[in-house]
């Protein structure tokens, strides 16, 4: 088996060396660099290419069955090409909530035809999908949803509003969860999907302190979902919604890793400079950035062990929480020590030399981290009942 993966690593990192377009090894600049593929996207120099490369071997969803448009690759192997894609500098080829969210539940709870309609549409970055989860009055307690889908006999027409619709403007397709019996508030609820060019769909982008839109109102009036699109049996969309509300806090989690480590690294050698000994100039940031440093590889063991508990069915169900929880916090001190490294000259907010003021959006962008896919506190009260099992929690 060793013999094997050691093959596989080598086979793996010649392709990439041969396959990787130079401006895809290039640390990104801001989530503007990121590629999330669909109908009309607009793609930078490179990321078609590398996304359409990966796409071809499976690699953009490597741990997929090859059927549904898969690399069928072992958790060993995708471990092995998560680290040759870091050692290279690779950026990912494509970001998608069909991705992070979606696929795994249609993988789960999914039809046939529901898995070989989407999957691999998703794995090729065809179609863009958001989560129309949260309501004006549904939030934290998600299960008080209105949205509703009445019963038309071969569809349910869809009326209601979703707030904080991740990039509803630009996405081609949502799943949504939808309140289909009044009378029970958890076994009333059905998880649908449909093309946000149907007609009775609009979206309105919210401005955020950032500057930048990416979430939005999204508004359904009296929008036909054909019957097939129900994902998972009627009323039982809560199953489906908590199973993907785990992957979703892994997804979020993520943004802890150490994908940001290098942009900060470079940054602080630019700014700062190195003393005699090649070291941080600043003594105290050099001690900041160490302390966490510590922590983001303390994280990515944690998470390389969930994955391996997840993968053979051990994992504690609260333990997205855990992860989402703290690789939040560890993204907003990447962030913040991104701006100590840069000083005031980041704070500027428009010019090419702050590339459009990228670093500190991205700061005040990663503020919303503790609330999307539920609040720290939520996660915290999580914890302390489910995996702590606190008296009183």
């Amino acid at each position: 088996m060793t013999e094997a993966l050691d093959t596989f690593r080598a086979e793996t990192r010649a392709w990439l060396e041969a396959n990787c377009p130079p401006e895809m090894r290039q640390p990104m600049r801001s989530e503007k660099d990121a590629n999330w593929g669909g109908r009309n996207a607009e793609y930078q120099p490179g990321q078609k290419d590398w996304m359409d490369a990966m796409a071809s071997r499976g690699w953009t969803v490597p741990d997929w069955p090859k059927a549904y448009g898969g690399g069928g690759l072992s958790p060993a192997e995708t471990k092995i090409l998560r680290e040759e894609m870091a050692r290279l500098g690779c950026r990912n080829p494509l970001n998608s909530f069909g991705i992070s969210m979606l696929g795994p539940a249609l993988l789960k709870y999914g039809t046939e035809e529901q898995k070989l309609e989407h999957l691999p549409k998703i794995a090729r970055g065809e179609i863009r999908w958001c989560q129309g989860y949260s309501e004006p009055n549904a939030g934290s307690d998600l299960a008080g949803l209105a949205t509703s889908a009445e019963d038309k006999g071969d569809h349910f027409l869809v009326n209601g509003q979703k707030v904080w619709t991740s990039y509803a403007d630009q996405a081609d397709w949502i799943f949504c969860l939808v309140r289909t019996d009044r009378t029970n508030k958890h076994r009333g609820i059905s998880f649908v999907l449909f093309d946000m060019e149907t007609p009775g769909v609009s979206t309105r982008p919210i401005l955020l302190i950032s500057g930048y839109s990416p979430f939005c109102e999204t508004f359904f009036d009296d929008v036909k979902v054909p019957k097939e699109n129900l994902v998972g049996e009627l009323n039982r969309g809560w199953d489906v919604a908590k199973y993907l509300l785990g992957h979703e806090r892994e997804m979020i989690s993520g943004m802890g890793g150490e994908s940001g480590n290098r942009a900060l690294h470079s940054l602080a050698r630019e700014k700062i400079g190195l003393d005699g000994e090649g070291r941080l100039a600043d003594p105290l940031l050099r001690a900041q950035m160490a302390l966490y440093e510590v922590r983001s590889r303390a994280f990515k063991a944690m998470s390389e062990r969930f994955i391996d508990e997840l993968k053979s069915g051990q994992a504690h169900p609260a333990q997205p929480s855990m992860m989402k929880y703290y690789g939040t916090e560890l993204n907003k001190t990447r962030n913040e020590l991104m701006m100590a490294a840069g000083g005031s000259d980041l704070l500027e907010w428009e010019s090419d030399a702050s590339n459009g003021g990228a670093a500190a959006r991205a700061w005040l962008r990663t503020k919303a981290n503790s609330i999307e896919g539920g609040t720290s506190e939520i996660q915290l009260n999580i914890i302390a009942k489910r995996i702590l099992d606190l008296p009183g929690a």
